[in-house]
């Protein structure tokens, strides 16, 4: 059940307290409170959990400051996207604007290797207007003599470039609770000079005592990445895992489907669930075209099949783009073959640019089409 409270309810106001009082007393039950800021005020929302089959609309509805109740089915997760409303939500970090109305992009090394590499990196991206990127520290890799990042030992270096350049978020993976303290310490050690995107990479996805661990840190927003051979509502309810545990700060993560169906790609693009995830839930939605390609191979256009399938994305509406970028890519130690280029770091985000304004040209053309059926209903 979810109490949905007036719009801009005082936190420490009477009313609110009245309500915990209340709700406090409840046999059974445990409630989180969750803020879901719009576009031009604050909601917040109360989550009951437990047994509330036995409590009662009418006498939910009654209490202070509450505006209405939502019985939840398996529709309505915390996650969830209420069906009687399709109002823009975010959430800020570190001064960078995550919602479902706006696209950041984070470019960078998929693995750290050396400083220089790290340095090239940022330097170019804060030339080009960016304040955020990708950097591995840890890589969970299918051989177990693959290179396996450098761990805990490079962030200082990285955090300390990233204040330099002025890179507000780095997308971080991390594969165990201990790599969530190590960051934390880092940051700590130089000074916050950055912040964090924990991504779970596919592989984890359904490891359950990672996800609880990283939902009930609230420090760190997080990057979920879709189960690689799971369904679109398994990996949902895996994104519940962090909200349950009262981290709902999530971006959802889209990397294409490991299956022989989407060769001669690495993965098969699953881009068109952009709108479906965006639909279903209030979380933002990044893809990985990097990941999902797997290669640098041009279409008969001179344009890499990674332009086109982030253009694919971006144009259904996509809020973030994670995308690998080297220096020399036949020299990184992971995912080189799909890495970008440097110089071609302009041309990928002029070209993202572009898929952007056509996105919101099509919202503005379906907006004014559906005015205009209003009038003449």
């Amino acid at each position: 059940m979810i109490l949905i409270l007036k719009p801009n309810t005082e936190r420490d106001g009477t009313e609110f307290s009245q309500l915990l009082e209340f709700l406090s007393n409840l046999r059974n039950i445990r409630f989180r409170t969750h803020d879901e800021h719009g576009a031009q005020q604050v909601l917040t929302e109360v989550y009951l959990i437990g047994d509330t089959a036995s409590l009662s609309l009418d006498e939910m509805e009654s209490l202070p400051c509450v505006e209405r109740v939502v019985r939840i089915s398996e529709e309505y997760r915390v996650l969830g996207r209420h069906r009687d409303t399709v109002r823009p939500t975010h959430f800020e970090y570190n001064g960078v604007r995550f919602g479902q109305d706006n696209l950041n992009v984070f470019a960078g090394l998929c693995a750290v290797d050396i400083p220089g590499n790290v340095e090239t990196v940022m330097k170019a991206l804060k030339a080009h207007g960016q304040q955020c990127t990708r950097m591995g520290a840890y890589k969970p890799r299918t051989s177990p003599y693959s290179f396996q990042g450098h761990g805990k030992e490079c962030l200082p270096f990285v955090f300390e470039l990233a204040g330099k350049y002025d890179i507000k978020v780095i997308a971080m993976e991390v594969t165990h609770e201990n790599h969530v303290e190590e960051i934390h310490a880092a940051l700590h050690q130089t000074g916050h000079p950055t912040g964090v995107l924990l991504q779970i990479g596919t592989r984890n996805t359904q490891n359950f005592e990672l996800l609880k661990f990283v939902g009930r840190q609230r420090e760190f927003p997080v990057l979920l990445k879709r189960g690689f051979g799971i369904t679109l509502e398994e990996s949902l309810n895996a994104a519940e895992y962090l909200a349950s545990e009262g981290n709902s700060r999530v971006i959802f993560g889209l990397r294409g489907m490991k299956t022989n169906m989407g060769d001669p790609h690495r993965n098969f693009v699953d881009f068109a669930h952009v709108p479906v995830v965006k639909r279903l839930t209030r979380m933002p939605v990044c893809i990985d075209p990097s990941h999902s390609v797997g290669s640098r191979d041009y279409a008969p256009d001179g344009l890499l099949d990674v332009f086109h399938v982030t253009a694919q994305g971006v144009i259904a509406g996509a809020n973030m783009v994670l995308v690998d970028f080297h220096p020399e890519p036949g020299k990184a130690l992971v995912d080189g073959p799909q890495a970008l280029r440097m110089h071609e770091l302009p041309l990928f985000l002029e070209d993202i640019q572009i898929a952007r304004e056509a996105y919101e040209k099509r919202v503005e053309t379906a907006a004014r089409h559906a005015a205009q059926w209003a009038e003449t209903a």
